[in-house]
C-alpha cells in the first residue's frame, strides 16, 4: 500500500503538539520502553526524538512521556496513559477524516502519476 494521502498534524501555539511522525514515535518508546531504543528503530537521532518528546510533553497539560534516569538497572522511558489516549485519538481523527473524504480522496489518488 502506498503512503496515506492524508498526513494530519495538529497544532498548538506554533508548535506540531502531533502528527503521524510523533504518533510513530510514541507507539515505538511503547514498545520498545526507552526513547534511545524507539530512536534507534525510527533511525533517528536521540537527540530529535528527544527534542520531539519534549515539545509533546511542553503542549499538552499533562505528561505525554515519562522517563526514568539511568543507573544500575538502566533507565528508561514510558508513555503515559494520557500519552496512550492521545495515540488513540489521533487514529481515530485519522480514520473518520479519511472516511468523511473516501470520494475525494478516491478522485486525488486516480490522477496522481
Amino acid at each position: 500500500m502506498s503512503e496515506p494521502l492524508l498526513r494530519l498534524r495538529i497544532s498548538h501555539q506554533g508548535q506540531t503538539a502531533l502528527g503521524p511522525g510523533k504518533i510513530e514515535l510514541l507507539e515505538a518508546i511503547a514498545q520498545q520502553g526507552s526513547i534511545s531504543a524507539a530512536a534507534k528503530q525510527m533511525k533517528m537521532s536521540y537527540r530529535r526524538a528527544w527534542e520531539l518528546v519534549d515539545v509533546m510533553n511542553r503542549c499538552f497539560d499533562q505528561p505525554v512521556v515519562v522517563s526514568m534516569a539511568g543507573g544500575q538497572h538502566g533507565g528508561g522511558a514510558q508513555v503515559t496513559d494520557f500519552g496512550q489516549a492521545l495515540i488513540a485519538a489521533y487514529q481515530q481523527i485519522v480514520h473518520k477524516t479519511t472516511q468523511a473524504a473516501a470520494l475525494e480522496l478516491d478522485l486525488i489518488r486516480q490522477h496522481l502519476k
